[in-house]
This record gives C-alpha cells, sequence and structure tokens, in this order.
C-alpha cells in the first residue's frame, strides 16, 4: 500500500468510523502523510486546524487526480534591482564568513587546518523573503542546488575567496 492509500484510507475512516479515538488517530496520521506530499501548505493548515474532513477528501482527489484542477499560477512578487543588489550582497557575506568559518578551524596540534573551504552552497539569510532568493536564481545570479540551498555561479568573481 503506498501513502497515497494509506491516506485514502484514512479519510474513509474519518468520515466512516463512530470512534472518536479511532478519528484522532486518523487525523493524526493523516497529518503525517500530508506533510509529504506537494500540497498547498495554506489549505492544508487550514484543513488540520478546522478538522475540516470535505477539505481533506478534496485535497487527497488533488493528489490522486493531478491533472483534474490544476491549481492558479500566482503572481510572483516583483523585486526591484536594489533589494536585490542588497540581498546578494547579504548572501556573498553570509557564504564568506562561513567559509573562513571552515578555514580556521583548529585542528588536533592547535593551529589551524589551512585547507581551503569545500563549502559550495549555503542556505541565504532569512532576513528576505524566498521568493526574491527565486527571482535571483531565476535572473542567473545564483544557483538553487536544492533543499533550500543557493551557490554563486561559478563565473562570479566572489565564488571563491583569492588566499595566497
Amino acid at each position: 500500500m503506498n501513502a497515497l492509500q494509506k491516506l485514502r484510507q484514512q479519510v474513509d475512516t474519518i468520515r466512516t468510523s463512530k470512534s472518536g479515538l479511532q478519528i484522532v488517530d486518523a487525523w493524526a496520521l493523516a497529518e503525517r502523510l500530508l506533510m509529504r506530499m506537494p500540497v498547498n501548505v495554506s489549505e492544508l493548515d487550514r484543513v488540520l486546524k478546522e478538522k475540516d474532513a470535505e477539505g481533506l477528501d478534496a485535497l487527497v482527489q488533488k493528489l490522486e487526480n493531478p491533472a483534474s484542477k490544476p491549481e492558479p499560477a500566482t503572481a510572483a512578487p516583483a523585486f526591484d534591482e536594489h533589494q536585490k543588489a542588497e540581498a546578494l550582497r547579504a548572501f556573498r557575506k553570509r557564504l564568506k564568513l562561513g567559509r573562513l568559518a571552515e578555514e580556521s578551524k583548529l585542528g588536533g596540534r592547535y593551529t589551524s587546518g589551512g585547507k581551503k573551504s569545500s563549502i559550495d552552497a549555503i542556505v541565504p539569510p532569512n532576513d528576505y523573503p524566498p521568493e526574491l532568493w527565486k527571482a535571483l536564481a531565476h535572473d542567473g545570479k545564483l544557483i538553487n542546488t536544492g533543499h533550500g540551498m543557493y551557490a554563486l555561479p561559478s563565473g562570479d568573481p566572489a565564488n571563491r575567496p583569492q588566499h595566497p
């Protein structure tokens, strides 16, 4: 039984069960399963908060038939060049500090290791919205490496610090 089938089984349990404990367990399992699936987070939060069985059923139907109702595309917020430049500067500074911190770690002999940093990508500063980082990646100023991490393009002069 795959996760989607298990989720459908939990929805059926929520709708048909007379046992309150069984319903609570089904909601808990449904929540854990839905957290791993590509659903609208705000809609999921609402359904879980209100314990809306019809809303849960609708979410599961969207997962079972993804082509039936595509979600409307929302317009991405536009960021001006000043905001992008400021965010990119903060990203470069965070990357530089991370590399310096790794290079200056003490070794076993009470001295720094002297090794070059192997840090290529970082989680960007959370002072800026995630949409801004996506916009910078779309513009080619950053590379989205996955799992919320971004890297500088290879041609960027700040990509590798110059050490003697």
